[in-house]
């Protein structure tokens, strides 16, 4: 019998938890940590899966002008960046979603969705004539898979207690970015062989074969249903952390909210920022092609050492973690800046530069935005829990009372935050891009993103990791 089948709603038997208190040591070890396990591990598959159909797109425009498409080379940009924009701005409302609707409820319904692009994306690209406005729908659909990141998040943080959540989110999100390099490498497996028969379609024939481009789409539907029945099976709502728009929207007026969103986009945007851009910058700045096939294990890198940021946090604090993250990542970027040829550092093309160099130092970019990934979260959880909980009264049901108020709130400013650092898949390449049109060279744009990195030092050593800060946590 489930260790909370007393409590459940008489509507929804075995899936809404009527009492969820975590923070109680007993009631954890009795039943909740087993009931918080089955549900992060069923959320971490879907959220890869997201993942995946969000950078989908990173992979298919590659294999258009071989199936016939002639799209311009600027369509093609806007195929890629499309969905980081959509599914940044889908983080905004699914990050309020979950206390409204259920957590299992909800990720049963995103997980459904990204049915959409990814059975749209197999059916257009067989034919090389479909509209490049139906494209844009579909690179917009594949959204969908960006916002599921802020619901499945918010969920977590509800389902786990404020020591561990830097673990458990760390565990979410990290085996959750898996999704960038999975896709990365099973696409170009998967239109490289009829997998499906007669049922997906005729092939493509190119110049080096035929070619199912189809499958990029279709690989994923079996993996979709599979995680849409174990959500809707697997997971469970908790009535205790219900709550509307407004409860929520307190997180506008807190000043956490702001300052977090500012060091997210330095960690997360640069994560899926580099994600997309990286291919671009080895090809155009150092000329080797046979370097590209080495670029996915950046995202791996990033994804698989998330947890550890997590881990790390809840060890020795998310300020800390996060400040040492952002000096790393100065020194990474201006390393990568020193390794440009120099020919190209000037505007001209040229041979030259240190392409290991360049290489190792956007290594240690996505590994120190992967373990930032993890501790900024952590500071999130701590930040808005603590405050609440500071002015509340002594009481002990005071003190409980401000801490599921406090867990609403981080819940939401988690969702918040991840939205607004999901723009850097936009930003990032949109930067890379124009310095290297304006002035044939990365060199501007890594200028620049070393000056962000800065103002991420100063902001967390003021605010949160010196002596004094005013917020330590």
């Amino acid at each position: 019998m489930h260790p909370n089948a007393g409590t459940h709603h008489a509507m929804t038997p075995m899936t809404t938890l009527q009492h969820w208190n975590p923070e109680d040591r007993g009631y954890w070890d009795r039943s909740g940590r087993a009931v918080a396990r089955r549900n992060l591990w069923v959320s971490i598959p879907a959220l890869a899966l997201a993942f995946a159909v969000w950078m989908l797109w990173s992979v298919v425009v590659v294999h258009l002008p071989a199936a016939g498409f002639r799209y311009s080379t600027n369509q093609l940009f806007w195929l890629t960046a499309l969905p980081a924009l959509c599914g940044a701005t889908l983080r905004i409302f699914y990050a309020f979603a979950v206390p409204m609707i259920g957590g299992r409820r909800f990720t049963t319904l995103a997980t459904a969705s990204l049915l959409l692009p990814a059975i749209g994306i197999g059916l257009a690209v067989q034919d090389p004539n479909t509209p490049f406005e139906w494209m844009v729908v579909l690179a917009l659909l594949c959204g969908l898979g960006g916002g599921n990141f802020a619901s499945s998040m918010a969920h977590i943080s509800f389902i786990f207690p404020t020591a561990r959540q830097g673990t458990a989110l760390g565990l979410n999100a990290g085996l959750g970015h898996l999704g960038v390099a999975l896709v990365q490498l099973l696409v170009p497996l998967a239109v490289s062989a009829g997998v499906f028969g007669v049922f997906s379609g005729p092939a493509q024939p190119t110049a080096d074969g035929p070619m199912w481009l189809q499958n990029a789409g279709f690989i994923w539907v079996p993996l979709i249903l599979a995680s849409t029945a174990a959500a809707w099976f697997g997971m469970d709502d908790l009535a205790d952390t219900h709550a509307g728009l407004a409860e929520q929207a307190v997180i506008f007026t807190r000043k956490h909210n702001w300052l977090m969103c500012w060091l997210y986009l330095g960690t997360f945007g640069s994560f899926i920022g580099f994600a997309a851009s990286l291919p671009m910058l080895v090809q155009s700045q150092f000329q080797h092609a046979d370097a590209l096939h080495l670029v996915w294990l950046g995202p791996l890198i990033g994804a698989v050492l998330r947890p550890l940021g997590g881990w790390m946090a809840d060890h020795w604090g998310g300020a800390r973690v996060t400040f040492w993250i952002f000096v790393a990542m100065a020194l990474a970027a201006a390393t990568a800046l020193w390794s440009l040829p120099a020919a190209a550092a000037t505007g001209a093309s040229g041979q030259g530069g240190h392409l290991l160099g360049f290489l190792a130092a956007f290594g240690v970019l996505f590994a120190a935005s992967g373990i930032g990934n993890g501790s900024t979260f952590r500071m999130i959880s701590c930040l808005f829990i603590a405050e609440r909980v500071r002015h509340a009264e002594a009481l002990p049901s005071a003190q409980a009372l401000a801490a599921k108020e406090g867990a609403v709130e981080a819940a939401a400013a988690l969702g918040f935050a991840s939205a607004i650092g999901a723009y850097g898949g936009f930003f990032i390449p949109k930067s890379v891009g124009s310095s290297l049109a304006m002035t044939g060279s990365a060199s501007a744009a890594l200028a620049m993103f070393i000056a962000f990195y800065l103002s991420c030092i100063a902001l967390t050593w003021w605010a949160y990791s010196r002596r004094n800060a005013p917020y330590p946590c």
